[in-house]
């Protein structure tokens, strides 16, 4: 049974949509990081990490997350920097791409987006296994948890479009019927 809220849609609807938009504001983020990597050298990444830990490294010389900053800016080449821009770049303006798709009910985003998900999770597994941090964790999870309202979402659109054309009704190639509400 699913909750109904009271501005229509249930509930997993709305969890949905704010995950949605949550992974569409991390894509933006991707991408600034990507153009910033382009236009930033390894040199001056270096000196604005020393610079912002600086303090903090002062009052405590063994800090596990300053002293990580700081080893990670002292070993940054031009080719690490580079591809680390160009996949920012690629997978923050694909995710927003799928994003704003499956915003926007286009049916076809809808096995992209839990392939292109389905894919960085198997990447963030392996990369849990080779160098375990919480903060992956969490953004596997988050991101299983998306593909799990994906895949219910796009159960649904198919449901109501299937309905829809049984019942005669014309439906969109690539748009579900809206729901109302929406």
């Amino acid at each position: 049974m699913m909750v109904e809220s009271a501005t229509g849609g249930t509930l997993l609807d709305k969890t949905f949509r704010v995950s949605l938009v949550l992974k569409g504001l991390d894509g933006v983020l991707e991408l600034v990081g990507g153009i910033l990597l382009l236009l930033v050298s390894p040199a001056q990444v270096g000196f604005l990490v020393q610079f912002l830990t600086q303090h903090e490294l002062s009052e405590d010389p063994h800090d596990l997350i300053a002293t990580a900053l700081v080893h990670l800016a002292g070993t940054m080449t031009v080719s690490a920097t580079l591809f680390g821009a160009i996949y920012f770049l690629l997978h923050g303006l694909v995710k927003i791409v799928l994003v704003w798709a499956v915003l926007k009910d286009k049916l076809w985003a809808y096995p992209w987006m839990i392939a292109f998900l389905g894919v960085f999770i198997l990447y963030q597994s392996y990369e849990l296994v080779v160098a375990f941090t919480w903060g992956m964790v969490l953004l596997t999870a988050f991101d299983i948890f998306i593909v799990w309202l994906t895949v219910h979402e796009y159960r649904a659109h198919r449901t109501r479009a299937k309905d829809a054309n049984l019942q005669g009704q014309p439906v969109p190639e690539d748009v579900t019927q809206p729901r109302e509400g929406r």
